[in-house]
């Protein structure tokens, strides 16, 4: 791998540890330590993630007109000084502001960290994508690791844990990622009207993905939401809960060999490998549904980061190479906000079902949302010529 994408991954694996070390604490923190309700705190995770639908947006803008060194500063620097506010002001309703600049800060991050991830090693293929991917989940193996000891010990060091991550990560992207470049500042000239229409083919099946998309997010998100809270209800301890999310993290770190052979040998192909990890998603709520005990809903995790294994790199690999040149800015920024979106709607909607209906109804709708998820990615790339179509791995993008 290029120099510089090992620095983009390092970026990506702290950046991740940082946020690791509140995200999957959120509802908790709202629900227990500020007294509001499920409802309440599905509200607030709502705005935090509106404001990083936003943020996606203006990274993918941003990188496609002045770069992605500079798109990744402002990020930063707009997550950072937010960061700093929450670690001395943390009570209601000065949290909701603080964890809205959060989420319009590393929203305008990811966009142009895997958009430059897929330019400086383009004939990587999966593989720059599937390291990002990695690099993220180890970041979230050890901070939410850690956020779940520190967290018994004071909320306040969570935040002051996670200015010190960001702070790392300005250092590093300062004197890192100067020396990036990437063609992006392409001026668009009159395209061949057949290839217009194949572009807007391209972004037609990109946005029939995104729907499957956006619903599988929002139900993944449970598990950092209604799960957490109720996992809290069976008496299941912070530290317990915080190894969840190590075991999702070590699997997707330590668990690349196995899933490069099952894809080599039995999903050759994009689609197939998306459509099988929605499956999996919906053996993860099953077992969740019947799990009264920490090792239940371990066998439930585990089976999570099976699917999500096989889905979440996959999406915006396929954004990236249905991306017309000089567009590959925006159409990440509108993947990593559509997931956002699902993480926006998913909260809300989960915590109203849990309030009014219970856990149960909450299972059987997340459930019906991977088999709607399952049935868009199905049908999404009906429509584009065979051709064109940039779902086959070869060999060597195999990982």
């Amino acid at each position: 791998m290029p120099r510089a994408l090992w620095l983009l991954i390092v970026g990506m694996a702290v950046n991740m540890t940082g946020s690791s070390f509140l995200w999957p604490l959120n509802t908790i923190y709202i629900h227990d330590h500020l007294g509001k309700s499920l409802s309440v705190a599905g509200v607030v995770l709502m705005c935090n993630s509106a404001a990083t639908v936003i943020g996606n947006l203006l990274g993918g803008s941003f990188y496609d007109k002045i770069g992605g060194y500079k798109t990744v500063l402002i990020g930063i620097g707009t997550t950072l000084a937010a960061l700093i506010c929450l670690s001395i002001w943390n009570s209601w309703p000065e949290y909701i502001i603080f964890l809205v600049g959060i989420g319009l800060g590393t929203g305008i991050i990811f966009p142009p960290m895997y958009a430059m991830a897929g330019s400086v090693w383009k004939e990587g293929g999966r593989k720059a994508f599937n390291a990002m991917y990695v690099a993220a989940n180890l970041g979230v193996a050890i901070g939410s690791a850690l956020g779940g000891f520190v967290a018994d010990y004071s909320f306040q060091y969570i935040f002051i844990a996670n200015t010190f991550m960001y702070f790392i990560f300005l250092c590093l992207a300062v004197f890192g990622y100067r020396g990036i470049s990437v063609v992006n500042n392409i001026k668009m000239t009159e395209a061949h009207p057949a290839e217009v229409k194949q572009n807007q083919k391209n972004l037609r099946a990109l946005l029939i993905l995104c729907i499957g998309y956006l619903l599988g997010w929002a139900a993944y998100v449970q598990w950092s939401t209604t799960i957490a809270a109720y996992i809290q209800e069976l008496h299941i301890s912070l530290k317990q809960y915080g190894l969840l999310w190590t075991i999702n993290g070590a699997m997707i770190v330590f668990g690349q060999p196995v899933v490069k052979v099952f894809i080599k040998y039995f999903a050759k192909s994009l689609k197939t490998q998306m459509l099988i990890g929605m499956v999996v998603f919906i053996g993860s709520f099953l077992a969740a549904a019947y799990a009264h005990s920490f090792k239940g809903f371990v066998v439930g995790m585990i089976i999570l980061t099976i699917g999500e294994m096989f889905v979440w790199p996959a999406v915006p690999t396929v954004a990236f190479q249905l991306a017309p040149k000089g567009r590959e800015g925006f159409y990440q920024g509108f993947v990593n906000s559509t997931a956002t979106g699902g993480r926006m709607l998913g909260p809300l909607a989960g915590g109203m079902l849990v309030d009014t209906y219970g856990m149960p109804i909450l299972f059987i709708v997340m459930i019906g949302l991977f088999i709607i998820s399952f049935l868009t990615t199905f049908i999404y790339d009906h429509n584009l010529k065979e051709k064109k179509l940039p779902l086959k791995h070869k060999k060597s993008q195999i990982c």
